[in-house]
Order: structure tokens, then C-alpha cells, then sequence
């Protein structure tokens, strides 16, 4: 499963060789964009099982996961859906980055109530860990207690050292990209 999600779906769709300006503002020589990948059909079973597979081996019991719209809301929906397969069933939500500012005025949207949900935060990709960081500060500050986070492919930019360090959240990824530099096209 894990090697067809990489090998196949990630590699063939996400991954570019050149060079490229991250949201962080560092340059790099690889480009993921997971999007292609999590929102395709084909790799969301997989997607939702791989989560799946990381949140148990890590021992979290969640009643939901999530984390800041957009990158994270088809991990997120994926993990719920493959959740009934194989309960317990894990719900989704999504965190803004900023309130609504009408209705409801939300930073949480799909869950309720927040307060004293245990949630793991899930993102697509991760380089230095600012989208991951906002997302659990946010969900903390409605009130859910985050078990720990984990994203799709982590650059190894500094996003670990971000979260465990300053924000006492447990990371874990997927993959690292140095899983796709081992077999760089020619």
C-alpha cells in the first residue's frame, strides 16, 4: 500500500525536479504538490489508510482529525472515510486561519462541540511547520486537545523542530522527502 502510494501516486503526480520558491520563502530543487495526489481518487484509500495506520502505531485515539484548510481537508476526509472500514470511526474538520466573520464566526468548522475533542492535525506537505503550527493553535484555542501531528511529506526544513520544540506537539510524517531524492529522475 505504502509503496504504491509513493512509488506510483505521489512520485507520478507530485513531485517536480527543477527549481522552485516555497511558500517559506527557501528555494529548493523539489517541488511536492500533494494536491495532485490527495485529491485524486485513486490515492485517497490509500491516503485515509496510511493516517490511519500512523495515528494507531503511534497510540492516539482521536475523535477527529483535521487541521488548515485547504491542504488538509481531503487527508482529512479520506482518514474519515477509511475510518469505517476499520473502527473506530474518526470524524474530520476543518480549521480557518482566521474566524468567520459571519454566522457562527467559527475557526473550527465540522465539529461540535470543540471543547475537549482529541484530535490529531493532519497536513499535506510540511517545511518549516507554519500552517501545521496555526492549525494546532487554533484548534487549541477552541478547546480540543491535540494528541499530535502528522503530514503526507515532511521536506525535513524544520517543521519537527517547530512543533515538538516550541509547541510540545508530538510529528510524525508519512514520508520524508528524502524518500523521493533517493530516486531522483534522470
Amino acid at each position: 500500500m505504502l509503496t504504491d502510494l509513493k512509488n506510483i501516486i505521489i512520485r507520478r503526480n507530485s513531485i517536480r525536479f527543477g527549481e522552485f520558491k516555497l511558500v517559506s520563502g527557501a528555494t529548493s530543487d523539489v517541488y511536492v504538490d500533494a494536491r495532485l495526489t490527495t485529491c485524486a481518487a485513486e490515492a485517497m484509500p490509500l491516503i485515509g489508510r496510511a493516517f490511519l495506520d500512523k495515528i494507531r502505531e503511534r497510540g492516539w485515539s482521536p475523535d477527529a482529525v483535521g487541521g488548515l484548510t485547504s491542504g488538509a481537508d481531503p487527508i482529512a476526509c479520506a482518514i474519515a472515510r477509511e475510518s469505517l472500514d476499520s473502527p473506530p470511526i474518526v470524524d474530520a474538520f476543518f480549521v480557518r486561519k482566521e474566524p468567520k466573520s459571519h454566522g457562527m464566526l467559527r475557526l473550527v468548522e465540522g465539529i461540535d462541540p470543540t471543547e475537549g475533542r482529541k484530535v490529531v492535525i493532519v497536513e499535506d506537505t510540511c517545511t518549516k511547520g507554519g500552517s501545521t503550527a496555526l492549525a494546532i493553535q487554533n484548534v487549541r484555542s477552541a478547546g480540543m486537545q491535540v494528541l499530535g501531528a502528522i503530514c503526507l511529506v515532511d521536506r525535513e526544513m524544520g517543521a519537527r523542530e517547530l512543533l515538538e520544540g516550541e509547541l510540545g506537539c508530538p510529528f510524525d510524517s508519512i514520508f520524508k522527502l528524502s524518500d523521493f531524492r533517493a530516486v531522483k529522475p534522470a
